[in-house]
């Protein structure tokens, strides 16, 4: 079979993406090759499709255990010869996968990099004794000190190419800075690579960022406009994740925490119930971001700051990865920001990180990245447009899908307001939080106050006609625009003055801010914000249908104890209510339908569509 006929028997794709194109190609010509794509971008396909072109095995690293998982599972379905190779596995289930193996049986095989390099490195040993394709090292991010989700076991694995040296590998991630895509082309060793970088842009996925005045208010308002779909919220600690997992399922919310301090059973098994749509929604800690891989996931929610924008950019990429219109909200507060900032203090340099870098470049580096994630929440400029340009992609029109362009800010001239700021911080000598600056600002009359004697200074009260959120609103802005410094002493947070801040004093440079609004109450937010539809032009018939579709899918899941997207995910349900395939020939030509799914399902899909179809 030639490459079309493959990618329609087994994917039920008629071609590859445009971005997929030229690394199958690199691939293909035994060409080490880096690959940079966005979630949902098709990875996958790049080196699954090469491998069933050959007669040969491709050996995939993958970073946990529920991926290898949910991808082997896929691939079954799609009647693809896989296996996986893991601390899971019992002993008599391993020697069966070594059995195919040794049997030339086998066309793809995940395992973990612990697993590649344990017992002396004895899995890689074997496979020195078998016909290999290529490598495919997924997450490849994870290789590099620079990344956001690194780990020392990536970095180990050039010995893949000591190895192999003939053997092409295939490093893929979805977020790499070009420091970070050096250091893997680096640390795997690749031999005159071919790098290739897809566009950052996740198009279908709207970017909301909110400041958290009544967070929980916002967050059930927000989960009631998705109802019943599939969501993600991402929390900084383990507490956090049960606390807010607890009070939507107060408020009739399915929902489950999820985080390192749980049991393997139960983490399996809430996996598991979000993966077959058990239960809507999985509250987990951003560690474990990789762990939940689900093509429908229609919504990501940041409850906390993320670390840095690769990290933001690569938890909600988690939504909308089969490129239906989805939505990333984060609710942002300033105070996240110190507890990160204590968290990067205290974090020693990797010991894999370049001799070069010491310890204070090393955290300075983290510092910058958080404070590029600050500017793009207090930005009231095109979002997807700042978030681009982190990784030097340039939109050049608004995108028209996130808060900015959607409910654009009012300007103003906020030079009087940022003097008064700034003069409050230089009269109370550097050393306070923006909380007791704004006191300040407003005249608050307290024990503290009287203290330093800070109620006798000209800048005490000048502010008292402006609420304290309105000012916090407007100091933040300032933090982010960089014309605050912010300073720590341990925990303690203090503002300070910079040579652009004296500027603003003298009048030398004009400062422009985004208005204040107040936060809008709980029962108007409900009526302004009405359930979101998958397809918005979709009938109310067509909803039906595809509702139906998803009840059957469901059921079909169950009763195989897969989760639901593998059977189809739901483009190809979609497809099937814009078309409405009667027989197995039609049902065939629906997106994402090979030849073993349609020969297993195209009757009882058939069936429903005629059933509900007018």
């Amino acid at each position: 079979m030639n490459q079309q006929q493959t990618l329609q028997q087994y994917f039920g794709f008629n071609e590859l993406r445009p971005s997929q194109k030229p690394v199958v190609a690199s691939i293909l010509a035994g060409q080490d090759t880096l690959g940079i794509m966005p979630t949902g971008g098709g990875k996958s396909l790049c080196y699954q499709l090469p491998a069933l072109l050959s007669n040969k095995l491709a050996v995939v690293v993958s970073p946990l255990i529920a991926l290898m998982h949910d991808q082997v599972s896929g691939l079954k379905k799609n009647g693809i010869a896989a296996a996986y190779l893991n601390s899971s596995l019992e002993s008599h289930e391993q020697d069966q996968v070594i059995q195919q193996l040794q049997s030339g049986t086998l066309k793809i095989l995940y395992t973990s990099p612990e697993r590649l390099l344990s017992n002396n490195h004895e899995l890689l040993s074997l496979l020195q004794n078998i016909n290999i394709q290529l490598f495919a090292v997924d997450e490849a991010h994870c290789v590099s000190q620079w990344g956001h989700d690194f780990r020392p076991e990536y970095a180990q694995l050039g010995i893949i190419k000591n190895l192999f040296p003939s053997v092409p590998i295939i490093a893929l991630t979805a977020t790499a800075d070009k420091l970070t895509q050096e250091d893997i082309l680096i640390k795997l060793k690749l031999e005159n690579p071919h790098t290739f970088i897809s566009s950052f842009d996740r198009p279908n996925i709207t970017y909301t960022v909110e400041p958290k005045n009544n967070g929980m208010g916002q967050l059930l308002d927000f989960i009631k406009t998705w109802e019943n779909e599939s969501g993600i919220i991402y929390c900084l600690s383990r507490k956090s994740t049960q606390e807010v997992a607890k009070k939507l399922q107060a408020n009739g919310i399915r929902a489950e925490a999820f985080h390192a301090g749980m049991t393997t059973e139960d983490k399996h098994q809430i996996y598991s119930d979000f993966m077959q749509d058990n239960i809507q929604i999985v509250v987990a800690t951003i560690a474990f971001g990789m762990g939940i891989d689900k093509s429908d996931v229609r919504f990501v929610v940041h409850w906390n700051l993320p670390k840095n924008i690769e990290g933001y950019y690569q938890e909600t990429g988690r939504a909308g990865r089969d490129g239906l219109p989805s939505e990333a909200l984060l609710l942002y507060n300033i105070g996240d920001a110190v507890t990160l900032r204590s968290f990067i203090n205290k974090t020693a340099k990797p010991k894999d990180t370049l001799e070069k870098v010491d310890q204070e470049t090393f955290q300075k580096l983290q510092h910058d990245k958080l404070d590029r994630l600050i500017d793009f929440c207090q930005t009231g400029h095109c979002r997807r447009k700042i978030l681009l340009q982190y990784f030097a992609e340039y939109l050049e029109h608004n995108c028209n899908n996130c808060d900015s362009c959607l409910h654009p800010k009012t300007k103003i001239d906020g030079l009087i307001l940022s003097q008064k700021i700034l003069s409050a911080i230089g009269r109370t000598g550097e050393r306070f939080g923006v909380g007791y600056v704004i006191d300040v600002l407003r005249g608050a009359s307290n024990e503290r106050m009287k203290k330093y004697e800070h109620d006798k200074l000209p800048t005490f009260g000048i502010g008292e006609d402006i609420s304290k959120p309105e000012w916090m609103h407007y100091a933040n802005q300032l933090i982010g625009l960089g014309l605050i410094e912010v300073q720590y002493d341990g925990f303690i947070k203090t503002l300070a003055l910079n040579q652009r801040s004296w500027q603003i004093l003298k009048g030398e440079a004009p400062v422009e801010l985004t208005a204040y609004e107040p936060p809008v109450t709980k029962h108007i937010a409900k009526k302004s914000k009405p359930n979101k539809k998958i397809i918005e032009d979709f009938s109310v018939e067509d909803q039906e249908l595809f509702e139906s579709l998803r009840s059957l899918r469901k059921d079909i899941a169950q009763e195989e104890e897969v989760p639901a997207f593998v059977i189809f995910g739901d483009v190809s349900l979609v497809d099937m209510v814009k078309q409405r395939p009667k027989s197995k020939e039609e049902f065939g030509q629906i997106h994402g339908v090979g030849t073993t799914k349609q020969e297993k399902y195209w009757q009882q899909f058939t069936n429903i569509i005629s059933i509900d179809s007018p």
